[in-house]
């Protein structure tokens, strides 16, 4: 069973200094301000430290805190899944014999009863009578905090601490606070049954008992029984402090021990005793040190704004020591019902989306997060693949559950082949980007070579040509669940995982002295088909099988990005398959486009070297699809025809591949060259951006004034040959660096003037 550990506080005394980071600096200048009040959960100013969350809304008449934990789930199996029925030769029978109603009673149905599910923590609400009337609510991104103001002066400011298990609160004004716990209202009558994947109906189709509530005269906790023994338990405390009042929460789980009351109790009074700004000042040194980590400058302000936002979203929900971001991560819906998709794990894009920005970004730390909770769900992945498949190696189910077990929905992408190979390209890219040979010898190799077991098991059916096929191909999400979302050849989607699966895996493997292993993956490799492709070129779903309509998943480019298999580098063969699939996507529009699809475009067309289309793409995401907190609302909101989905449920991979889609823009280095500012529109004439990182572990500065690029500066995390494509020149140049070492390259003297890099 896969167990959180606890956050510590983690401050570095270098922190205090990085406030003026240009990271810092930028982030000060953006923010939510809104002059009316937030009168629903999802348009909240979200607080966070992947942990524990916390959204801020209201009038103030209450105040609302909506609570949330990143590991609170329902973790009942799913019956069907342990039956004799659940076993991939069967599927393919029913498949081909078209028994559709048994495979939906067997794989679809279960995932619309309410469990498993992650679940929310329940509200902290506060009435502060005789306040005066709302005035403004906040939130500030540098140094994260939630406020609110009355007419009459007083003011409410709310945090999660950055990296301890409890949030605070402090309340200025002559009015005193009247405090309420809330518990999510598991227990009672269901009026809102389930009615499908995305609206799951009320939270009392659980069946939990009511909780356990406690009362003292300044504090209030409660202790809720879950499913199969699971308990967690919220308590808040507070206190007057001189002319404020302040108060403290936390949330502690069964994970954490067998006493969550006690220990949720232990860490909201140890909160309140540092104080408020004992514990602001803590928060406000582990921010400055995130924002220290990588800056951008653009001269498009809502695309500027937005990676910003997007940027403080990924720092409140990503953290190494927690589970890894969900759909909606610490944000769970505060509305009564099950969260939205069941706030699961959905691994057909959602949660690689999700960290794809921690790479150029250079937030490896965080990422680890997610690598971390994958190799630690691995045992459940396997005996998955040995049960379902029959086959050996790693597989992972396309929707899991805290514990990494399937939760089941569309069967062709919830039982997909080539999930574990998407999910492997994220510790391919971590060994890329951070050149940490320990991490390749025991994590990413192992876990590609594995993937690479079951590929080569799964495809050793040939057809008439001597080429490797899949029983049963899909293309996320084409033809949603209806049968001929099996296609009758391999899609380029599994195609384009397969290849690259098995390619990087030969790379790794060289790397690691491996001959003979490298050249078992490149036999297989060889014995892949190639690409489908159309008569102008473009990338087709599969072959015969063109996108016969516009389609929120592009799926069928993974082969462009992310994996990079097809490449302007590739030659003009290459070039001509991206400018056509890309001009396909232009014929057939956005009408059935979600908000992350805008995001995604940005970064294949960053990889077309389109930087007007890309940044089109950013500004139509920043403007139509995101409500006013900048919450991805997968539907078109602004009512201008960007889309016909105009549905309202939020979901973070959108906004988080909208900061990745930015920095593809300004650096690249896929190619194994640092390549800056490839892919800016003509008229973004002034950009810069300070510490992205590139491949081999080089954190990369530049600047571009007027039109023209002042300087690049390159700094050596580890050491080693770098190879850069001087602006100036278009050269690809060579600087070997020591471990350390600094070098600001310009046009005139580019190389010279090497310096220490200061310690960030």
């Amino acid at each position: 069973m896969y167990a959180p550990a606890i956050l510590g506080l983690l401050v570095s005394a270098a922190s205090i200094a990085a406030a003026a980071s240009p990271g810092a600096s930028r982030a000060a200048r953006y923010g939510l301000d809104f002059d009316t009040p937030v009168s629903t959960w999802d348009e909240a100013l979200p607080l966070g430290n992947g942990l524990l969350g916390a959204l801020v809304w209201g009038d103030g008449q209450p105040l609302r805190i909506s609570l949330d934990r990143s590991d609170l789930w329902d973790l009942r199996l799913v019956p069907e899944f342990q039956s004799e029925e659940y076993r991939f030769s069967l599927l393919r029978e029913w498949k081909e014999a078209g028994r559709w109603k048994d495979i939906r009673r067997v794989y679809e149905e279960p995932y619309h009863r309410p469990a498993p599910t992650k679940i929310p923590a329940g509200r902290i609400e506060v009435a502060v009578n005789g306040a005066g009337a709302f005035r403004d609510t906040r939130l500030t991104l540098v140094e994260p905090e939630a406020s609110l103001r009355w007419t009459d002066g007083s003011r409410a400011a709310v945090m999660v601490h950055a990296v301890e298990p409890a949030g605070m609160m402090r309340f200025t004004g002559r009015a005193a606070p009247a405090f309420r716990l809330a518990p999510p209202p598991f227990s009672g009558t269901v009026k809102n049954a389930a009615k499908g994947s995305i609206a799951a109906g009320d939270l009392a189709q659980l069946g939990y008992p009511a909780p356990i509530t406690r009362v003292g005269e300044h504090w209030q906790g409660y202790e809720q029984e879950g499913a199969e023994g699971f308990r967690f338990a919220v308590y808040l405390t507070w206190r007057k402090q001189g002319d404020a009042w302040e108060a403290a929460w936390s949330i502690a789980s069964s994970f954490d021990g067998p006493d969550p009351y006690a220990r949720a109790r232990r860490q909201a009074e140890g909160a309140l005793v540092r104080g408020y700004a004992g514990m602001f000042a803590s928060h406000r040194e582990w921010w400055n040190r995130f924002w220290s980590q990588s800056s951008v400058e653009v001269p498009q302000p809502a695309v500027e704004r937005q990676w910003y936002l997007d940027t403080y979203k990924f720092g409140a929900a990503a953290r190494r020591g927690a589970p890894p971001i969900t759909l909606q991560a610490v944000w769970t819906a505060d509305n009564g019902q099950l969260p939205p998709w069941k706030g699961d794990y959905h691994h057909d894009l959602n949660t690689q989306l999700s960290y794809w920005p921690c790479y150029s970004g250079n937030r490896l730390e965080d990422g680890l997060g997610y690598l971390d909770w994958l190799w630690q769900t691995r045992p459940a992945a396997f005996a998955w693949t040995r049960r379902f498949f029959g086959l050996p190696g790693l597989n992972v189910p396309m929707t899991a559950d805290l514990n990494g077990n399937q939760i089941g929905g569309w069967v062709q992408y919830t039982h997909s082949a080539t999930t574990a190979a998407w999910l492997a390209h994220h510790f391919y890219l971590h060994w890329k980007y951070s050149a940490d040979r320990q991490f390749l010898q025991d994590r990413a190799y192992p876990y590609l070579r594995d993937a690479s077991e079951f590929i080569d098991a799964y495809t050793a059916e040939k057809d008439a040509a001597g080429k490797r096929r899949h029983p049963l191909s899909s293309s996320p999400e084409i033809h949603d669940n209806r049968l001929q979302a099996w296609f009758p050849t391999i899609t380029n989607y599994d195609l384009a995982l397969n290849r690259w699966l098995l390619a990087a895996t030969a790379e790794l493997a060289e790397e690691l002295g491996r001959g003979a292993e490298a050249r078992r993956w490149r036999a297989v490799l060889a014995e892949m088909p190639e690409f489908a492709l159309g008569d102008d070129g473009r990338l087709l779903v599969a072959a015969g099988h063109p996108l016969a309509e516009s389609h929120r998943h592009l799926s069928h480019l993974m082969a462009i990005h992310p994996l990079g298999l097809i490449d302007l580098a590739g030659g003009d063969r290459a070039a001509r398959t991206i400018r056509a699939t890309l001009a396909d996507l232009d014929r057939l529009g956005t009408s059935q486009w979600c908000g992350y699809t805008f995001a995604w475009l940005a970064s294949v067309a960053a990889r077309a070297r389109d930087g007007a289309k890309a940044a089109r793409a950013l500004e139509i995401f920043a403007t139509a699809f995101v409500l006013r907190n900048g919450f991805h609302a997968n539907g078109d909101q602004s009512g201008k025809g960007y889309s016909t989905f105009t549905y309202r449920p939020f979901t973070l991979e959108g906004n988080f591949a909208y900061a990745a889609g930015l920095q593809e823009m300004l650096l690249q280095s896929h190619r194994g060259e640092i390549d800056v500012f490839p892919a800016i529109p003509a008229s973004w004439h002034d950009a810069a951006f300070a510490t992205l990182r590139a491949q081999g572990a080089f954190l990369v500065s530049a600047r571009r004034t007027g039109g023209s690029v002042e300087w690049v500066e390159i700094t050596a995390e580890r050491g080693g040959a770098c190879r850069w494509r001087s602006p100036w020149t278009g050269r690809v140049e060579t600087l070997v660096l020591t471990a350390g070492e600094q070098r600001r390259l310009t046009p005139d003297a580019p190389g010279v003037r090497p310096r220490r890099a200061q310690r960030r």
